[in-house]
């Protein structure tokens, strides 16, 4: 009789190897971080900082300090237009990716660039993300105000046009807390310090929170 139960019980472990593992994600799957690109120019770059006060870097301690498994890419490009953002998708947003923080559009306003360019390239950089699968958070910025009412309206629409028309999730102003603000400003007067970086996270966490539940894994 013990041999039978023996032979039986090794038929059972052989035929639970065959049928293989049980249907769903596996745990590796389960607890493979999101990947997560910030494409952007020199605000999400860290421009005049250490490398580990930049902005993707703060983000994603505070991130995982809260309990959230990510991995944030640096890919902000100091100098860039919404059109170089564009130009460097492909290798900016490595397959893979499952979301991108996009924060461009400022060296745009800074130059004058006609607002509806920027909407129109910005509009491209969201489809082509979006037909990737790549969940797409809108990081947006106010233009200055000695420009003109004109381009200041025209400008300061295109973001929550963009998020409207893209169904996205919009954080209407990069900078929130920080512009204007002497002591969170190298002396240029518009990049932040170290500590305004620290401000725009503490400012921006918990709509990334909110877009982070929706993002699925790849």
């Amino acid at each position: 009789m013990r041999q039978h139960g023996l032979i039986g019980a090794a038929c059972l472990a052989l035929a639970m190897l065959l049928m293989g593992p049980p249907a769903g994600p596996s745990l590796a799957q389960e607890k493979r971080p999101l990947k997560i690109v910030a494409l952007g120019d020199s605000l999400t770059a860290g421009y005049g900082l250490p490398a580990d006060a930049a902005f993707p870097v703060v983000l994603e301690a505070a991130l995982r300090a809260r309990g959230h498994a990510v991995e944030i890419v640096n890919a902000g490009v100091s100098g860039d237009t919404a059109s170089g953002g564009l130009e460097r998708l492909d290798w900016s947003v490595p397959e893979g990716t499952d979301a991108v923080i996009l924060e461009l559009g400022a060296n745009d306003m800074l130059r004058g660039l006609d607002p509806a360019q920027t909407k129109k390239t910005l509009d491209t950089v969201i489809r082509r993300l979006k037909e990737r699968n790549v969940a797409v958070l809108l990081a947006g910025m106010y233009a200055s105000r000695n420009l003109g009412p004109d381009y200041v309206a025209r400008f300061d629409a295109l973001y929550p046009d963009l998020a409207k028309a893209h169904d996205l999730v919009l954080y209407p102003f990069f900078l929130d807390g920080v512009a204007g603000e002497r002591r969170l400003n190298l002396p240029d007067g518009l990049h932040p310090t170290a500590d305004g970086v620290r401000v725009i996270v503490e400012r921006i966490l918990p709509t990334v929170e909110r877009f982070l539940a929706g993002v699925r894994r790849g």
